[in-house]
């Protein structure tokens, strides 16, 4: 266990964040680059997204809080200034979803999973820098989240809206998801981010932004969504997440992502414990084993990759990307940690091993975003895109250095 510590701690110190300082940085329009290729190639034109400059922010944040180096808070700095001057809507507030290079408005939507990203990435910035405009900001992203997103009727959240906070007609999130309603997805990150912003209310670092109402709210609201993913989210009987949905809840797709269920099984955790509802935070715990345990089983081949996809049929994706590797060294571990049980430990260093062996770029730099079965690379994934991004492996990272 030791070893796997100091191995995060050096692929964090010496490859993931140093990549980022060296290449993302967009010296001529501002901001970070849009788009880096596998080779380094970059398109200076390429649009630059919400979710990458969010989580952008986030990783440079956590790195300043661990280590205090002054080019981490420099960062953190850049990437919020870039989202507060040109991401953050001034007429309706929110943030925009995606900028042009130099830094216009390109899709004005409101989409509730990039809201939360950025409220997770504000309440971390906070966390490191004590800027009370960093919660300010988060705070009040959270109430326009409440106020247009927020289903009184049958709890939850509606996924997509226009500009001016109008319920939008399509509501994917991309073109590879279902336009339906509510999905796990958006559920999940806001369960994270309304956590990482419970957090920064919990510490009285707040007391003198008189947030102890927002702090009651946001505690029955990150309850609720536990009680959703217990409820409605997760299949009690294949300990799987669902993962589109009616406003109802009426589950409507078949399928499996064995990232996004090795992510959630620590994710739900994490929200557990800060509720502190005992009887909760025990049904989520054997939740989370069981989950992880469906992964290992199902998803993960024999050298300790994990699939991306399956459905009733079985397996459907076979490929093997950047993120789902991360979130199962995080989730393995957590679930070792609940349950003692050794084998979740070794599928915990196996997912790292293979990381080191197929996803590290060791030549290059940072990860490859995309490997197949085999292990070779995918060429038509990027290094930094509007989803690539430093935040999974990163945080990784400093969940196995915490933990250990």
């Amino acid at each position: 266990m030791h070893n796997l510590r100091l191995q995060v701690e050096t692929e964090l110190r010496t490859n993931i964040l140093p990549f980022w300082l060296q290449h993302a940085i967009d010296e001529q329009y501002g901001g970070f680059r849009g788009q880096i290729a596998n080779d380094l190639t970059i398109d200076p034109f390429a649009d630059k997204g919400l979710v990458l400059n969010a989580r952008i922010l986030w990783t440079f944040s956590k790195a300043f809080s661990v280590y205090g180096e002054e080019v981490y808070r420099q960062t953190a700095h850049r990437a919020y200034d870039y989202i507060t001057e040109h991401f953050w809507d001034p007429e309706f507030n929110g943030v925009f979803w995606l900028l042009d290079y130099l830094g216009r408005p390109a899709e004005l939507m409101k989409r509730i999973y990039g809201q939360a990203f950025a409220v997770y990435a504000l309440a971390e910035h906070y966390r490191a820098s004590g800027d009370a405009d960093a919660l300010t900001r988060a705070l009040g992203l959270y109430e326009a989240i409440e106020s247009a997103s927020y289903d009184a009727l049958h709890r939850g959240y509606f996924e997509t809206y226009e500009r001016d906070w109008a319920l939008a007609r399509e509501q994917r999130l991309s073109k590879v998801d279902m336009d339906e309603k509510k999905s796990m997805n958006t559920h999940l990150h806001l369960l994270e981010a309304y956590a990482n912003l419970l957090r920064c209310l919990d510490k009285g670092q707040a007391a003198d932004l008189k947030t102890e109402g927002p702090r009651y709210l946001l505690r029955g609201r990150l309850k609720e969504l536990i009680e959703v993913f217990l409820e409605h989210i997760i299949d009690r009987k294949t300990h799987h997440f669902r993962m589109f949905f009616d406003e109802e809840w009426h589950s409507k797709s078949d399928h499996i992502s064995f990232g996004h269920d090795i992510e959630g099984t620590w994710l739900l955790c994490e929200a557990a414990e800060l509720i502190g509802d005992e009887r909760i935070l025990a049904e989520v715990r054997q939740e989370a084993v069981d989950m992880a345990q469906a992964v290992l089983d199902q998803g993960v081949d024999p050298d300790g990759g994990l699939l991306y996809e399956a459905d009733a049929s079985g397996i459907v994706d076979t490929g093997k990307e950047w993120w789902p590797q991360a979130e199962a060294v995080v989730g393995f571990l957590n679930a070792y940690q609940l349950s003692g049980r050794e084998h979740f430990l070794k599928a915990a260093e196996r997912s790292w091993h293979f990381i080191e062996k197929y996803i590290v770029d060791h030549r290059h730099g940072e990860w490859l975003s995309k490997v197949s079965r085999e292990g070779a690379p995918s060429a038509d994934k990027f290094k930094a895109d509007q989803w690539k991004c430093p935040y999974h492996n990163s945080r990784m990272c400093f969940e196995v250095m915490a933990r250990m």
